[in-house]
């Protein structure tokens, strides 16, 4: 495996335990100009390989929207799924909503 693929799967796994990102945003980040300049199939190979809990990652991003934000559910649900939000899939952000008080 070329260095640079394993470089970007730690950098992948940082921003999925720290900052709790979807697995489209870590995927841009990492490839991004304004991000971490990895190669498209590096970044692409880090989000294949990442043993990431998504659900778990919407989840704690929905609770900081929540706790910080003071967002109703169905605006933290939109941002979760925007594409200019966090990119979460549909599933991810319902999943995360229905347990935001649990």
């Amino acid at each position: 495996m070329p260095a640079e693929y394993q470089s970007a799967l730690s950098k992948a796994q940082d921003y999925s335990s720290i900052m709790h990102m979807s697995k489209e945003g870590i995927r841009e980040q990492l490839s991004s100009e304004n991000g971490e300049k990895f190669s498209q199939q590096a970044a692409q190979y880090a989000v294949d390989n990442l043993q990431a809990d998504y659900n778990a990652n919407a989840l704690a991003k929905a609770r900081e929207y929540q706790e910080t934000m003071h967002m109703s559910p169905a605006a933290i649900q939109e941002q979760l799924t925007s594409q200019y939000g966090e990119k979460f899939t549909q599933e991810e952000a319902a999943y995360a909503v229905q347990h935001l008080n649990q």
